[in-house]
């Protein structure tokens, strides 16, 4: 861990950080080695919870490297989780120190996490880095990462994209793969990184990227949001690499029309970010995959199934407290390559919904609701029902009031077979995002249940 060490000395004399002290930032670091060595005499391989507030991300960053130079193991955490999700995640770590304006030890003074118990689990490494990942169910789960996995991510990443420095303007949060990457990659190959709030960036405040050649990654909603709002701002970025779920055909449509430099990726938390890109170019012309393995990578699809696999240097060891030495990751994703080995994925296998005998993908149908442009976005949902298996639900936002679901029904008519048009449909004012822009699919089954009931109620 010197080697991390060497590099933050050297960044130290360089202007990195965009609006913020290098040598500053080094003295932080430093602040915080001395407290986690401190720490080290009781207790050799300390967990250190990390909490991400929106003014704290100096601190944060700084934690971060501190912790991994000390061979600690950190937990990065967002300050948005509530009560129920802080109990399970202080059950299952039970940290010796956390970080983070005091929220949780203000929050939760008499939790057990002040008496720490002894663990029993087997992590053959001292400096594991956990990142938390969340599938369908919203469950947080933590995936293990050493700073090895993330550094071949950035490799890669360098590799593929054919740069030396790699400069960013992050407005993801740092807790996240997404935003943590950012940095990682800034730190390692000596680029700059711009830290902004993606609400200041909302309440249209727009700064301009402080170099040419500069990276911005976003997820569909924002850039939804900006492409909107802000089309001056997305078209100043050299790259926009889109990622975090599966665009809309529409945006993908619109970009082309501005001429913005979009990269769609691929790829997860357990990959430590994208293992799949389109560069710009590519997608300008027309390419509409999601683009092409990154060198440090390999992508299979399973035959019988189309199951996308993956073997990576930047694979994760396991989800927490199980480290397991990954050899081949089987994702929830089904995919296939083009003649020209050009990844595309057509959904996930937990979301394929078997309605009347039939699979059904909800993005295809999404996409075709979208087309009609008379909502501004839509979500497709299985419900289960003794007759059909599922029923397809539509819960959508409409354009504005007056819309007529009919209308919408009709279009899409000409483009989906009958057993893939919904049988309900939902009008919402908004759908429920988090701040990583994954959308809350337990909330919107529950609306969607909801509504079913009273229709049957209603004897419709």
């Amino acid at each position: 861990m010197s080697e991390i060490l060497k590099t933050l000395v050297y960044r130290s004399q360089e202007n990195w950080i965009i609006s913020h002290n290098s040598e500053n930032f080094y003295k932080i670091t430093k602040i915080y080695i001395d407290r986690f060595i401190t720490i080290k005499k009781n207790q050799n391989s300390p967990r250190i919870i990390l909490i991400q507030n929106q003014d704290n991300h100096i601190n944060f960053l700084s934690a971060f490297l501190a912790a991994i130079i000390t061979n600690c193991h950190i937990f990065l955490c967002s300050k948005e989780w509530q009560s129920k999700e802080w109990m399970e995640v202080l059950n299952l770590i039970e940290p010796h120190l956390i970080l983070g304006n005091n929220y949780l030890i203000n929050n939760y003074p008499d939790h057990s996490y002040c008496k720490v118990k002894v663990h029993n689990f087997y992590l053959p490494k001292s400096n594991l880095i956990m990142i938390p990942t969340g599938g369908t169910s919203g469950n947080i789960r933590f995936t293990i990462h050493t700073w090895d996995t993330l550094s071949s991510s950035v490799r890669g990443f360098a590799k593929f994209f054919e740069l030396e420095k790699i400069n960013t303007f992050c407005i993801l949060p740092f807790y996240h793969v997404s935003g943590l990457m950012q940095f990682v990659r800034s730190f390692l190959v000596g680029g700059q990184i711009t830290i902004y709030s993606y609400d200041e960036l909302k309440n249209n405040f727009i700064p301009s990227p402080n170099k040419k050649n500069t990276f911005i990654s976003l997820v569909p909603t924002q850039f939804k949001f900006l492409l909107i709002n802000n089309l001056h701002f997305l078209r100043k970025f050299a790259t926009i690499l889109l990622g975090g779920g599966p665009s809309w055909d529409y945006l993908l449509k619109e970009a082309r029309k501005y001429k913005l430099n979009l990269s769609p990726t691929y790829g997860m938390t357990e990959t430590a970010s994208q293992v799949v890109t389109l560069k710009p170019q590519d997608f300008l012309k027309g390419n509409n995959s999601l683009g092409q393995v990154l060198p440090h990578v390999k992508v299979n699809i399973k035959r019988e199934d189309r199951t996308v696999q993956i073997k990576a240097d930047s694979l994760f060891y396991g989800y927490y407290p199980n480290y397991i030495q990954q050899q081949n990751f089987i994702t929830d994703d089904l995919g296939y390559f083009d003649n020209k080995k050009y990844l595309y994925v057509i959904g996930r296998n937990s979301q394929k919904i078997i309605t009347g005998g039939e699979n059904v993908f909800p993005l295809e149908i999404e996409n075709t609701i979208l087309k009609t442009e008379l909502v501004n976005d839509v979500c497709v949902l299985g419900i289960n029902n003794t007759f059909w298996g599922e029923i397809l639900v539509a819960v959508y936002v409409p354009k504005n009031d007056d819309i007529d679901t009919e209308n919408i029904k009709h279009l899409i008519k000409l483009n989906l077979s009958a057993y893939k048009q919904p049988k309900h449909w939902i009008r919402i004012k908004c759908l429920p995002y988090s701040e990583q822009g994954k959308l809350n699919y337990q909330l919107l089954k529950k609306i969607a249940k909801k509504h079913i009931s009273n229709k049957l109620m209603q004897g419709l």
